[in-house]
């Protein structure tokens, strides 16, 4: 979804610091003080690392290293490579070593017979990534799954805001839609999650009091998926036809666009025959895509009037606000949320306390009120949630095509781009870069706390900077500030209610697969 210059979208609606629901007859209080998701300006791009942004000293230019191979032969191997006998870290890292540089090429997944063109100057540092933000030097058009693009039969016959570049009118049409839905229903984030998370941990407690564990992400996707429609439409899906299958009708919705860049589990040879070389016909998921953009178009009508005065059809917008909403969002709670209770859960007893004593002791200081002003006070809440999104990135792939001829520097050496080559990042390496971040591959719960705020301009998770806000005339996610609040908000409920949790971390095809064996309830 989207943010901006101006000053926050996000009123401050509050509740107790028990773990009832708040009273909604509260009035708002002021805007959050954090910086902002709406705009109707595109700002000014931030300059890229590049060897023209700073002369001296001059780094010494070397050609890419590496190459594609063979055609077909070159981009397969690479892709059973990428999947199977090395795996996506080792893919990158064995390449680091072989070239002696963060910089090199080589063919991204799927490649055939998907992706007709997998070859791509790869960016593994600090330094060279951020060329990937500046719309200035590369095109975004096309690119938001990389090396191919599914087809529009899943969007509804349109090319999404995900798709777009800036430069393309539409883009900033729809990119203001989504800073309208944010602005508008901005009261009612705080008290609706707060609502559909304590549905999860009671649900959560009980599965534990039962089976002796409980598994997090099934009742996360629902929690999530009725928190957002609660939140930004004003629609419990319960009480729809959609009922409880919006999230399983999402995440078969998102296989049909993923599958080709994901592990899924299943025997190598049906998993890269079938997965990874052809793509899943569309009409296998018009009925289930049917039922979700059904429940948008009849939950959405006030933004769907805002489309038509920006000049955007109802249809069009209904399929960008589904897809920003399941996709984006949804899809963003789904990956990370796992990612902060596992990098949480694994620091142990210490932050968790640290964090209880904060989170509390906060609160009560403001009334027993949960608010946005009340959690810029929480430096070590929002250093934790920093530093997930730092280590464990949400969507850790970028892709962007040169507009012309560059010069892009790593740490180490200045490297020549054609106009035209696609550019990759692979960002979980760019934001441990251990020439930018001591410990780079350690969870390190207070790194942005006090002088660590200036490594914030390092974190890269949403298409951006932390450091930056989204606009209209720039590819960064134009959810990020929503994001971010739910993320803390996230962390501020769990310390609420309990003083520790244990887990075990297993995997999934979109991330970590999180299983609770313990949650000790709030001792003080």
């Amino acid at each position: 979804m989207a943010s901006s210059s101006l000053s926050s979208p996000f009123l401050q609606p509050h509740h107790p610091l028990s773990t009832k629901s708040s009273n909604r007859s509260n009035p708002p209080s002021f805007l959050r003080p954090i910086k902002a998701s709406i705009s109707e300006k595109p700002s000014v791009p931030v300059p890229p690392l590049s060897l023209a942004a700073h002369q001296p000293p001059k780094l010494p230019l070397r050609k890419i290293p590496g190459d594609y191979g063979i055609p077909l032969i070159g981009p397969y191997k690479d892709r059973l490579d990428y999947f199977y006998n090395q795996g996506r870290d080792e893919y990158f890292k064995s390449r680091i070593q072989k070239y002696q540089s963060t910089v090199f090429r080589a063919n991204m997944p799927p490649g055939p017979f998907i992706a007709p063109n997998p070859n791509v100057v790869v960016l593994l540092d600090g330094k060279s990534f951020p060329i990937l933000f500046d719309v200035t030097k590369v095109e975004k058009k096309d690119l938001f799954t990389g090396t191919y693009m599914p087809s529009t039969e899943l969007t509804g016959g349109y090319r999404v805001l995900s798709y777009l570049d800036p430069s393309e009118p539409r883009h900033g049409q729809l990119k203001r839609l989504m800073f309208f839905l944010l602005k508008s229903r901005r009261d009612h984030v705080i008290p609706e999650f707060h609502s559909s998370y304590t549905h999860l941990f009671d649900t959560l407690e009980n599965e534990l009091a039962t089976k002796g564990k409980a598994n997090f992400g099934d009742a996360n996707d629902q929690a999530a998926f009725n928190f957002l429609a609660r939140s930004l439409y004003g629609s419990n899906p319960s009480d729809t036809k959609l009922g409880l299958d919006g999230p399983k009708l999402v995440q078969k919705w998102v296989l049909f666009q993923l599958s080709p860049i994901l592990i899924l589990g299943l025997p190598k040879l049906i998993e890269d025959s079938i997965f990874h070389s052809f793509r899943l016909p569309p009409f296998l998921v018009k009925a289930d895509y049917q039922r979700l953009y059904d429940f948008f178009y009849d939950s959405s009508g006030f933004v769907l009037d805002e489309a038509e005065r920006l000049g955007v059809s109802r249809e069009e917008a209904c399929h960008n606000l589904l897809f920003a909403t399941c996709f984006n969002s949804f899809g963003g709670m789904k990956i990370f949320f796992p990612n902060v209770m596992k990098w949480i859960g694994r620091a142990g007893v210490k932050l968790h306390t640290q964090l209880a004593e904060e989170i509390r002791t906060v609160v009560r200081s403001n009334g027993g009120k949960v608010t946005m002003a009340a959690m810029e006070e929480m430096a070590l809440m929002k250093s934790v949630v920093y530093e997930a999104f730092r280590i464990d990135p949400p969507v850790p792939l970028q892709y962007g095509r040169a507009k012309r001829d560059l010069v892009i520097e790593s740490h180490d050496n200045a490297f020549q781009v054609k106009e035209g080559e696609l550019l990759f990042g692979f960002q979980p390496f760019a934001t441990k870069d251990s020439k930018i971040f001591e410990r780079a591959e350690e969870f390190v719960g207070d790194r942005f706390m006090g002088e660590g705020e200036k490594l914030l301009k390092h974190v890269l998770w949403s298409n951006g900077p932390e450091t930056e806000s989204p606009t209209v005339g720039n590819k960064q996610c134009a959810g990020k500030d929503f994001v971010t609040l739910v993320s803390r908000l996230l962390v501020v409920e769990l310390f609420l209610r309990y003083d520790s949790f244990e887990i075990q971390v297993g995997k999934s095809p979109l991330g970590s697969s999180i299983t609770l064996t313990s949650l000790k309830r709030a001792s003080f």
